[in-house]
């Protein structure tokens, strides 16, 4: 097994190579502490995720794990090798040898992404206003318009008052018709700071008249102050009118002259696809209702304000090619000049966007390798013999906590032998997942292990919680540590208000950390 000694992988990360950083660790562990530009792919997800997140099987692959706690690093790089991957190497000592190198480690999820917003408010001191400030600005009825730069989700569950829901990407396309006057205050929100600070930043850089500011700290900042959210909105910003429309293409062409943001032709993206040496995404910005309704064959939905903000979720290979699509050209471009800023080397915007080509509709599956077993048993046979059976449910610990089948065990896949051998007399064993995939992924797992009798169930937890059948709470059999998800600061059980502020400290002291970590690449201009 091919291993890398920590500053030898500094020297490789500050280079122009392609390369990726993939720690197999869960979540909730992995956010406890990481290499920056680590994109976090569990061992327990790991056939699920790594084809759409590394298309290219010679790509070079660092697996990072904790190896004084697991051995995920080594089943990981066995498992990508069983794959077709050809070029993985390990860490040596994992994330514990990478402190003892005197390197930085980082908190939180996507931290490039967070990084970035901080770095941006930093060198373009983009203007922001307190929660208070604000709040008196609407008492007093100031012409102003609240604009939240989260996706409709998000601004769904809690929102300032009087907010529309525009997400990042869309602000400068569709802010022209929500504030039309020039002497109306344009205010940008999100839950924290980061998506705040770009969309301020993004409708500055667009160019135009209306004075505008970033809501510091957000909504979670709001709610601190003491205010009333809303809750349940659906304000949305509607698509732009034909006026509105001229002045989001202006917008786009200043932006797109200022950071340099090219074009490529479909046949360029056709020949860069044909390159078995680079890696090249193929990217749909727009809503995710827009790419439902229809779609260029090949490319993925990044919704542009969400691409910027968890760069690490639909990318992980550095120094790869981005092509980047909508209709117009407005949402690609914004979406373009940031991550220009944020340091990748290789974006365009696909010229004549998605009216470059013959579009498909409906949701791309994802790209899954390795063998999927069969859904062998059915909701209706599980539960005429579940009290024969020991349901090992595979899915996320909090939706676990909330419903399963009665008398299920939980853990991780990557647990899933220590859940077998805590039974204390064989039994026939039922695996569920949310959907119920990951538990057709383990039955190979499973069977590894000598089980004799395991089945999964088809349609997963998801098919039994739709036909209303009986259900447990709780985490009640546990097998293994609870380290699968990272919650929001106001998704705590207790103590919201203590996370939201050491989450909002945690954001602002990025730009310390990424001056002592050395290795991002962001740009101003």
């Amino acid at each position: 097994m091919d291993k890398i000694l920590p500053l030898d992988l500094r020297r490789l990360l500050q280079g122009e190579e392609e390369l990726a950083l993939i720690d197999v660790r869960e979540q909730g562990r992995f956010s406890k502490a990481h290499l920056l530009f680590a994109v976090c792919i569990p061992l327990s997800h790991l056939e699920l995720l790594i084809g759409g997140k590394v298309p290219r099987k010679d790509t070079r692959l660092v697996i990072v794990d904790d190896s004084a706690r697991d051995d995920f690093g080594n089943r990981a790089i066995d498992r990508l090798t069983e794959l077709g991957y050809t070029n993985v190497a390990l860490l040596e000592g994992g994330v514990e040898a990478w402190q003892s190198a005197n390197l930085e480690l980082f908190s939180g999820v996507n931290v490039p992404s967070k990084a970035f917003g901080e770095f941006v408010e930093h060198h373009y001191d983009t203007p922001r206003l307190s929660a208070a400030e604000v709040k008196a600005m609407l008492d007093e009825g100031t012409d102003m318009v609240i604009v939240d730069s989260r996706p409709f989700e998000e601004y769904h569950s809690m929102n300032i008052p009087s907010a529309t829901d525009m997400p990042g990407a869309e602000l400068a396309y569709r802010i022209h018709d929500v504030a039309p006057d020039p002497e109306t205050f344009v205010v940008v929100n999100c839950a924290g700071r980061t998506r705040s600070i770009i969309g301020a930043q993004s409708l500055i850089n667009a160019g135009i008249a209306n004075k505008v500011a970033a809501l510091k700290d957000g909504t979670m900042g709001w709610h601190l102050a003491g205010y009333e959210l809303e809750h349940g909105s659906t304000r949305e910003a509607a698509m732009p009118s034909g006026l509105g429309m001229g002045k989001a293409l202006a917008a786009a062409g200043r932006v797109a002259t200022r950071f340099g943001v090219p074009k490529i032709t479909p046949e360029a993206v056709e020949r860069r696809l044909q390159d078995v040496k680079r890696t090249t995404y193929l990217l749909d910005v727009r809503s995710p209702a827009e790419f439902l309704s229809g779609h260029l064959p090949g490319y993925r939905n990044a919704p542009g304000g969400q691409l910027v903000q968890a760069t690490d979720e639909y990318i992980a290979v550095k120094n790869a090619c981005l092509v980047l699509a909508d209709d117009v050209g407005v949402r690609a471009v914004m979406t373009a000049s940031w991550l220009i800023q944020m340091g990748w080397q290789n974006v365009y915007v696909l010229e004549g966007g998605t009216g470059s080509g013959r579009l498909e509709s409906g949701n791309r599956q994802p790209k899954v390798l390795g063998d999927i077993g069969v859904a062998n048993i059915t909701t209706a046979a599980l539960a005429a013999t579940l009290d024969d059976v020991t349901v090992i449910d595979l899915g996320l610990s909090n939706d676990y906590e909330q419903r399963h089948i009665p008398g299920a065990i939980w853990c991780v896949r990557a647990r899933l032998h220590e859940a077998i051998s805590s039974l204390s007399k064989p039994r026939r064993i039922v695996l569920t997942s949310t959907d119920g995939l990951l538990a057709r992924m383990a039955l190979k797992d499973a069977c590894a292990m000598d089980a004799l009798d395991v089945q999964a169930l088809n349609g997963g937890t998801q098919r039994w919680l739709a036909e209303h059948r009986t259900t447990e709470s709780g985490l009640a059999n546990i097998i293994g540590e609870i380290d699968d998800v990272w919650y929001k600061p106001y998704e705590h059980r207790g103590a919201q208000e203590k996370f939201m502020r050491d989450y909002l400290s945690w954001e602002v002291a990025l730009v310390e950390q990424i001056e002592r970590d050395a290795t991002t690449q962001f740009r101003t201009f």
